[in-house]
């Protein structure tokens, strides 16, 4: 089988993201979450069958049964090509995109075959950081205070100074009361925690300096490709809340059910990683529509080299 590429993949890999940003852009602040997902779902799968690749999609919409369409274990590409696994998320924050709310995604990562977990359409435990800080700083293992004061030890600042993204859930209440106790501040998320991970990796310029709380386990697998490629450490563990859910682990080949993922764990060899902006946010701007055109930005990353591009794209329409 062919090797894998990274760097002949990766512009293909932007298309990928554009075209699924593109497509559910006129969808954007129209109250149908359903429609905008569905629309760069057609659109991803169809840029993604262009690729010279013998892809498998291992984070996708969901089990076969569940998505018509990139439901995990379907293969895409035209066959001619590296094996790859592909994690992909086509509209990340269908909520956001109906609401016109910020940071609303398409992301798309991809590594060579066995490259990825094959996370269980489960929720998962999540801790990240980012780049610049000693291994185990912080563990799943710390309490929320524990984390927000050793944090601000090894940054060298006061907890108070310190940042942490967090889900705005009714599970999140005792977490967000511990973290608000040690003086630190939260910026909540209604939706989207592969963003809110990756804004870790940007502290300068998202203000953010750590990641906390449940979320969909697949988002874990995407958001620890985007660390891979930006820097920074992230720690997963799957939760399950009934035995369908275990046995959806067990029918994804994980056994050890307590254990704890890091990013390397979950993301085991060098991927390339891509996201468009749809509705912008700290990261990514919107999509700009003007008399005619339309324009996308697009963040490119390689883990192999470090590498990061922003790229814009416009069209006319």
């Amino acid at each position: 089988m062919p090797e894998f590429h990274d760097r002949m993949l990766s512009l293909g890999l932007a298309r990928v993201a554009e075209q699924a940003a593109l497509a559910s852009a006129s969808l954007i602040g129209r109250g149908d979450e359903k429609a905008a997902d569905q629309a760069a779902v057609n659109a991803m799968r169809e840029q993604l069958n262009l690729l010279d690749i013998a892809g498998v999609v291992v984070i996708g919409e969901g089990e076969r049964d569940e998505a018509p369409m990139l439901y995990i274990g379907e293969e895409v590409g035209t066959g001619n090509g590296p094996g790859v696994d592909i994690a992909l998320d086509p509209l990340e924050g269908t909520t956001l995109t109906a609401k016109d709310m910020p940071n609303a995604l398409t992301v798309i990562a991809m590594g060579p075959r066995g490259s990825m977990l094959h996370a269980p359409d489960v929720y998962m435990d999540k801790l990240a950081i980012g780049p610049g800080y000693a291994e185990g700083v912080v563990s799943l293992d710390m309490s929320p205070r524990e984390r927000v004061e050793a944090l601000a030890a090894a940054k060298g600042c006061k907890p108070s100074d310190i940042t942490v993204c967090i889900l705005e859930r009714p599970r999140h209440e005792a977490m967000i009361a511990e973290v608000r106790e040690t003086g630190a501040s939260i910026r909540l998320i209604t939706d989207g925690d592969v963003a809110g991970v990756m804004h870790c990796a940007e502290a300068e310029t998202t203000g953010i300096d750590m990641y906390m709380g449940s979320g969909g386990a697949p988002e874990g697998v995407l958001a620890a490709a985007a660390l891979k490629c930006m820097g920074g450490q992230i720690f997963g563990r799957l939760l399950f809340r009934n035995d369908d859910e275990r046995g959806r682990a067990a029918k994804a080949g994980i056994t050890d059910l307590d254990r704890v993922y890091t990013r390397d764990e979950m993301v085991t060899q060098d991927v390339i990683f891509a996201a468009t902006g749809v509705t912008g946010g700290s990261l990514l701007p919107r999509i700009k529509r003007e008399p005619g055109w339309v324009e996308t930005t697009t963040l490119l990353m390689r883990s192999k080299t470090g590498s990061v591009r922003r790229m814009s794209y416009r069209t006319p329409v």
